[in-house]
């Protein structure tokens, strides 16, 4: 069975080099892998040219303007001839046995009768070229777990039928559009299960964007979208999800109107404490 990684990618030649090798190096090699440049303005383009002439299983989009990555992932998840998906960010890479176990562990699950949605893996996390850490995830995800944190991560491997049907990623998020999508993934088609081996390096170098003002918009404008799709039957649900964006990741401290709106979907004493320790957290 074929399987289509798709990596979109903006102005990163250099790590999306290795990105790409990394799923052409795969010891599964019934694949596809399809880049979409997401209004490249360095030297991607002749570099996915030049690739492309030596491997057939390497296409490309170029995307004169950047229209995002969500965007850019539905473009590669529509234009797939996979059976199954996955997706790689550009600065991120895989273990050459990625594939291969998905594959093999979708089909033993399917031969014991067992149907999760999606498959996901923890990671290897890397930060300035180190590895630091393993994440730890849970067993199996189940849609209304996304609101508490999302335990998945960023790539998940399922049918294609699976993306079309949730609906693709969300082009109006401007954060958090993969857990968004995750969230109507597992609702639709039930929990996902965890492939319970370390396939993927992440990178998690320090970025300037998590802490900048426009990050911070993009986070506020996310979880009300969030919100107004998924959560207007359960105000404690929107606490939950809002809570995330005061994570040390994004390093983001509740102002004001965090406050106010979160006091207004009702009392919550756990909340309030994780409110106040994020208020007051030392950089």
């Amino acid at each position: 069975m074929r399987v289509t990684v798709y990596i979109p990618t903006k102005n990163r030649k250099d790590a999306l080099a290795r990105a790409l090798d990394s799923v052409l190096n795969q010891t599964y090699q019934d694949l596809e892998v399809i880049v979409v440049s997401d209004g490249s303005t360095d030297d991607t383009e002749a570099y996915l040219k030049q690739k492309s002439a030596s491997d057939s299983r390497l296409k490309f989009f170029i995307k004169a303007k950047s229209e995002g990555a969500p965007a850019a992932r539905n473009l590669a998840i529509k234009s797939s001839s996979g059976e199954f998906i996955t997706g790689l960010d550009d600065d991120d890479e895989f273990l050459p046995n990625r594939l291969e176990l998905f594959v093999d562990y979708w089909t033993f699950l399917k031969n014991h009768n067992i149907h999760p949605s999606c498959l996901y893996t923890p990671d290897l996390i890397y930060r300035d070229g180190v590895e630091i850490n393993q994440s730890k995830k849970l067993g199996h995800v189940g849609h209304e777990q996304i609101f508490e944190f999302n335990h998945i991560g960023n790539q998940i491997f399922a049918p294609k039928s699976v993306f079309l049907e949730a609906g693709l990623f969300d082009e109006e998020m401007p954060a958090w559009q993969d857990m968004e999508f995750f969230y109507r993934v597992l609702k639709l088609f039930g929990k996902a299960s965890l492939l319970d081996i370390p396939t993927q390096i992440m990178d998690d170098t320090p970025r300037t964007d998590r802490i900048s003002i426009k990050a911070r918009n993009k986070l506020k404008t996310a979880y009300q979208r969030f919100t107004f799709k998924h959560c207007a039957d359960s105000k404690r649900q929107s606490q939950m999800l809002q809570l995330q964006m005061f994570s040390r990741y994004y390093n983001v401290r509740p102002d004001i109107s965090d406050w106010v709106s979160f006091i207004k979907n009702g009392f919550w004493l756990k909340g309030l404490i994780v409110l106040i320790a994020a208020t007051f957290r030392l950089k």
